[in-house]
């Protein structure tokens, strides 16, 4: 693996004291001591839980060619090499700033209140078509995430794509700074994070924030179908954005939705993308991904990147962990169907995961299943979104609902006893009847959000259930 930075060029940049020798190619960044590759530098950052400090020489000795650490030990120093700095933090943000100056790749920016991982994810797999491209892993798109992933950029990169994560005012401008987009995309603004917020137009301005780091003569892709769509091209223009670009299913969308056909593990479509019409399939199941892939393709070509390959490349999307993965599990008699959406919720997600839910087909005597945990932030409109959903249970032909938590109660509170499952206070009290309720033939999709703990859930019923072969045995 190619070097990522020298001693030197870190020292100049952090203004560090370097305490021993660096004996490898420094080829990484990392800030988890249990995930530390052979090269990596270990920035031993303070979380809310966990001071990397703590575990400096454990990443060393597993291989971390240097430690960055503001507090320096004995243990640590036999243990490696240390970089010493007045705030680990503050460095890696240095660092991150570093990579950003001296790149000359394309870069977008992605943020929204649904879909932005799955969106930096279609990027990454169509523009990687083009060029080396580098992306966030995971959900990396908070004040740690984003220098991180500048950090880790290399020097030849083509494409570079960022998340861009808030729940709070002003979050995001100063991590756009850092990112510094040619292209900005905000997928969608709904009404999430409503507890830390007093309305949705609010949620709108501080998505628009990202436009606050656009390169001159960068651009700006909206969705054209939104709500927030004149909101959000007024503070673009604000920000000196000339060329803003809308998708979605509106005639006036620059990047448009032609057709679509919606099946069960993936979509076929026909879009006009600036004026080029490509036809495609795309990976992930769900109208929301359609939508999502259409804002992917219209940054592609507006970063000089290839159309055609990138639309080929989205055959291959997969939908990331928690976010729709589909899994055939074997079951007495016969196999059922996971559909794991625990990585997070809230109204829209919700509604989405239910019309896949609704799409997919139960076998024989099976059931469609919804395991359905609180939705959090929402303030003071809780209970009333939570009770709300009960029509989109009812359009996803719902056969079964299990619930868990004192918001999702006003959803079981509305479902016909002859649907219910069974309803718990905390998630792991559904695991029982939840995994004594299933058979084969079942459809069954997991949804909440993280703090409903819902992950937990889908372990427990891969652990009964097998992984079935591809031919479903």
């Amino acid at each position: 693996m190619a070097e990522l930075w020298t001693i030197d060029e870190l020292i100049a940049i952090t203004g560090g004291e370097l305490r021993g020798a660096v004996s490898v190619p420094l080829t990484g960044v990392s800030i988890d001591s249990r995930s530390v590759a052979k090269g990596d530098i270990f920035a031993a950052i303070k979380g809310d839980r966990v001071d990397g400090h703590d575990y400096a020489h454990v990443a060393l000795k597993a291989g971390a060619g240097l430690a960055i650490v503001s507090r320096p030990t004995d243990e640590m120093a036999a243990a490696g090499p240390l970089l010493l700095v007045d705030d680990v933090l503050k460095a890696l943000e240095k660092i991150g700033l570093a990579a950003r100056a001296r790149s000359k790749a394309q870069i977008i920016a992605v943020t929204g209140s649904v879909g932005k991982t799955s969106t930096k994810e279609m990027l990454r797999l169509g523009l990687s078509a083009s060029g080396y491209t580098h992306a966030s892993i995971a959900s990396f798109n908070n004040h740690w995430g984003v220098p991180l992933t500048l950090a880790r950029m290399p020097k030849d990169t083509a494409y570079g794509v960022f998340e861009i994560g808030m729940n709070h005012a002003g979050e995001i401008t100063p991590l756009v700074k850092m990112v510094r987009p040619h292209i900005a995309v905000i997928t969608t603004v709904v009404g999430v994070h409503l507890g830390y917020f007093s309305s949705v137009d609010e949620i709108a301005d501080a998505k628009a924030e990202i436009f606050l780091g656009v390169e001159p003569q960068g651009h700006a892709v909206l969705n054209r179908d939104n709500e927030y769509y004149d909101r959000l091209v007024a503070a673009a223009r604000k920000a000196g954005i000339r060329d803003v670009v809308g998708f979605g299913k509106h005639p006036d969308a620059q990047v448009k939705l032609e057709r679509m056909a919606l099946h069960a593990d993936c979509s076929c479509i026909t879009a006009s993308i600036l004026g080029e019409e490509v036809i495609y399939k795309l990976g992930i199941p769900g109208e929301h991904m359609v939508l999502n892939s259409l804002a992917a393709l219209a940054a592609v070509k507006l970063a000089g990147a290839d159309l055609a390959r990138a639309s080929l490349a989205l055959a291959a999307a997969q939908p990331p962990k928690g976010r729709g993965v589909q899994s055939l599990l074997k079951a007495p008699g016969g196999r059922l169907l996971l559909i794991d959406e625990s990585y997070n919720a809230n109204p829209v997600s919700v509604r989405a995961a239910l019309a896949l839910l609704k799409r997919a087909e139960p076998g024989k005597n099976g059931r469609r299943i919804a395991v359905l945990g609180d939705m959090l932030e929402l303030g003071d409109e809780g209970a009333a979104l939570h009770a709300g959903l009960a029509g989109a249970v009812d359009e996803a032909k719902v056969d079964v609902l299990y619930a868990s938590g004192p918001l999702m109660a006003h959803l079981w509170d509305k479902i016909p006893p002859q649907r219910r499952g069974a309803y718990a206070e905390k998630s792991d009290g559904l695991a029982a009847p939840l995994l004594g309720g299933l058979k084969a033939g079942d459809v069954v999709m997991v949804k909440g959000s993280l703090g409903s703990r819902m992950g937990p859930l889908v372990d427990a019923i891969r652990g009964q259930f097998h992984p079935a072969d591809k031919d479903g045995r």
